[in-house]
């Protein structure tokens, strides 16, 4: 499982280049990004090379932010690749709460929240392997 950043901005202009500014000053690299907006408010899941030092330096900004674990897992780059890891998600009776993409080179990946207890017990049991957060920051630098 890999850390994800959920950042809470207004809905307004700037909002969303300010918190890219601010992380990439601090040399962090945004590997993936999901933004939907509600009215006045706007929602941003980020997962970054380096969750904890973004963390700190979004909340040291003044951000409101929450932090939680969320699944890097490889897609089979084929027709029908994602219905079938979500048929082995489903089998040991994990809901999908949301899915985004992560590109990376040479490499299909998606991030997926899911519920269900125990995750890890029922992971393994469906034989599903995330990407660490290593492993996602080696394949990111790849394309360096």
């Amino acid at each position: 499982m890999i850390y994800q950043l959920t950042v809470f901005l207004p809905n307004e202009p700037g909002a969303l280049t300010c918190v890219s500014r601010t992380l990439g000053e601090q040399g962090i690299q945004v590997l993936a990004l999901m933004v939907s907006s509600m009215n006045e408010a706007a929602i941003v899941r980020l997962v970054c090379d380096d969750p904890e030092r973004a963390s700190e330096t979004l909340t040291e900004r003044g951000y409101y932010l929450t932090v939680a674990k969320v699944l890097a897992l490889e897609i089979p780059d084929v027709p029908g690749g994602l219905a079938t890891v979500l048929q082995h998600l489903v089998s040991v009776d994990l809901n999908v709460e949301y899915v985004y993409c992560c590109p990376l080179p040479g490499h299909t990946v998606d991030i997926v929240a899911v519920s269900g207890d125990p995750i890890d017990i029922k992971l393994h049991q469906a034989g599903i392997v995330g990407l660490s957060q290593d492993a996602l920051t080696a394949a990111d630098a790849q394309d360096a």
